[in-house]
């Protein structure tokens, strides 16, 4: 739903009108990610229009009550499931959808929920409110039931060494265990993740070119798969996978020499290999060159990931892989750092006005390529493909970064406010693929400026 997606980063409410806009979504308090989703399907039952709760609790409910908390921003999508013309409406926070005419087209609107009480959702077409096509909202009471819970398995963005800079060359050890664990997926939702060290992605290994590191892979004696490792940045059979594959219970190891400087994955690399790496065993190596990095303010760790499940996207409870699924690459969920709120609700990526960020991404698949983008933000640096030796491309809006392959970024914060972390595959927003960068200091009128902010004094 491209319109969707620009009204939400725009800060405007789907369709509505100018009012409206001011009124229920201030330029200040927006979010490019609704804290509430529901999906609605147009629908004859029992001789009556009506609709149909199309996923999660709601789903097969007619005209089903949605609770949502007071200050909410709340989505609805509008799938026509029968072919007649309607639309959608909640006419107390100035919202109207566009009409569907043909079945199967959607529509969605988008508004927060500044006010508590119960109000109507209904379909504006003459006579469809008394055929039966009108439900209920209610903010601030009975809000959506977050169960079940499990433990969080999202990976920290500032969870990754200290730079190495100019030390010499030294022998390290490297230690992973692969578990298998049920984790939260997003709100009422939970996944069973294959791991590395019991978080998604694995952990952040930063070493030189020249070291050499010892490898030590064991497997939790409560698993039930055969796991291993294959490191992008090592050059032997399968970078280690090949004398790694180790049984439930098991400890396998080798030992490597740094060649290249570059940022690397590594991955499960035991069939079938996209089902490990989907299910959360990925992660990020980096081989520092010698001297080191240039110093920069803040360093995150971010990777990109999906999962293929059974259930539909917003289905609550134990969601299951979908191995059809994943043969036919359809992802029901597209995330950073382990699941839907890592980077949104979880973790806070933070740095002031004046400071360089650098971000080390990687996207672990195992199938789509991202074309990542901090919206509101140019790259003054790219490391391409996470090649660290050639010279950084410059002033770069969005980098391609392929299932495998990993990028450098790095970039001044000029102006304070919320940058949304994003793969401009805009559409893989409405699956959980988002983070926040949230950047604090003064106002920078020379930079940026809103209409009503004062001009900048004269020469600035």
């Amino acid at each position: 739903m491209p319109v969707l997606i620009a009204a939400l980063m725009l800060g405007m409410t789907f369709l509505a009108p100018a009012h409206a806009q001011h009124e229920h979504l201030h330029p200040t308090a927006v979010q490019t990610v609704a804290d509430v989703t529901f999906t609605l399907r147009t629908d004859i039952a029992d001789g009556k229009l009506v609709f149909m709760g199309d996923a999660g609790k709601i789903a097969g409910k007619t005209n089903p009550t949605l609770n949502v908390p007071v200050g909410a921003v709340v989505q609805i999508n509008l799938v026509n499931g029968d072919g007649a013309t309607h639309d959608l409406s909640v006419a107390e926070f100035g919202v109207k959808s566009n009409q569907l005419n043909d079945k199967g087209a959607s529509t969605a609107i988008v508004f927060r929920a500044t006010k508590k009480g119960t109000f109507d959702y209904i379909c504006t077409l003459p006579g469809h409110v008394q055929a039966g096509m009108i439900g209920k909202i209610v903010v601030g009471e009975g809000a959506a039931d977050t169960s079940p819970k499990a433990a969080d398995l999202s990976r920290d963005p500032h969870d990754l060494p200290p730079p190495i800079g100019k030390r010499a060359p030294q022998h390290l050890k490297v230690s992973l265990e692969t578990t298998e664990v049920t984790g939260q997926l997003t709100d009422g939702a939970t996944y069973k993740y294959w791991t590395f060290n019991g978080k998604v992605p694995g952990p952040f290994i930063r070493v030189r070119v020249g070291d050499t590191v010892d490898v030590d892979l064991s497997n939790a004696k409560d698993s039930h798969m055969i796991h291993s490792v294959d490191f992008h940045a090592v050059t032997g059979p399968g970078g280690g996978a090949a004398v790694t594959q180790a049984a439930p219970g098991s400890t396998k190891g080798f030992t490597f020499k740094a060649l290249n400087p570059g940022l690397y994955v590594y991955h499960c690399a035991t069939p079938m290999v996209a089902q490990h790496i989907s299910n959360g065993m990925y992660g990020l190596i980096l081989v520092e060159p010698e001297g080191g990095l240039p110093k920069v303010d803040r360093e995150f760790y971010v990777m990109q990931g999906e999962l293929y499940t059974a259930q539909r996207h917003g289905s609550t409870g134990e969601n299951e892989f979908s191995l059809e699924k994943l043969l036919n690459e359809q992802p029901e969920h597209l995330m950073f750092n382990g699941n839907h709120n890592a980077l949104t609700k979880t973790h806070r990526m933070e740095a002031k006005v004046g400071e360089t960020v650098r971000i080390y991404f990687g996207v672990g698949g195992p199938n789509f390529t991202s074309s990542f983008h901090v919206i509101g933000e140019i790259f003054d640096r790219v490391y391409n493909l996470g090649d660290l030796v050639s010279p950084p491309l410059r002033n770069v809006q969005t980098t391609t970064v392929a299932p495998g392959g990993a990028t450098v970024v790095e970039f001044k914060v000029d102006v304070p406010g919320r940058y949304v972390l994003v793969d401009h595959a805009l559409s893989r927003m409405e699956k959980g693929l988002a983070g926040f960068l949230y950047v604090t200091g003064d106002p920078n009128p020379a930079v940026f400026r809103t209409a009503s902010t004062p001009d900048a004094p004269s020469g600035h």
